[in-house]
């Protein structure tokens, strides 16, 4: 039995665009996840109209999961880990807006808008996601 395994080559372009998403994508959810540490007024204000409570230990926790997630998609051989791990962050951000009743466009769908920027910076630079997922027949 013969198997061909090759690997799609991935151009110097298509490596910084994945590079300049993946980055955006990093520098964001660290922001995000910082601000959770702290925690400012303005985030537990969010939660608790989005009905979690205004716990500061709740807050600190998801920061600490954010950036933890966030530093496993930023290291190359961890990144399809932690590009999981952040899709299922952000789909929970996603139903709870959905939840509340958010505006659809701008808070609905910013996890949806954030994990596409987040998979496609991945499989824009990353070599072994591209033999994974291959839109060539």
């Amino acid at each position: 039995m013969t198997v061909i395994a090759g690997t799609a080559p991935v151009s110097i372009s298509a490596r910084l665009l994945g590079r300049i998403l993946s980055g955006l994508v990093i520098l964001f959810l660290l922001l995000d996840g910082a601000i959770k540490l702290v925690p400012w007024p303005v985030v537990t204000e969010t939660m608790d109209r989005m009905g979690y409570g205004s716990s500061e230990t709740l807050a600190r926790s998801l920061g600490i999961i954010t950036i933890v997630c966030t530093v496993l998609y930023s290291i190359p051989p961890t990144s399809i880990l932690g590009a999981i791990l952040l899709t299922i962050y952000l789909g929970g951000a996603m139903a709870s807006h959905v939840q509340i009743g958010g505006p659809l466009f701008t808070h609905m769908l910013f996890g949806f808008y954030l994990g596409l920027m987040l998979w496609g910076g991945l499989w824009l630079r990353d070599r072994n996601l591209r033999t994974l997922i291959s839109f060539r027949r």
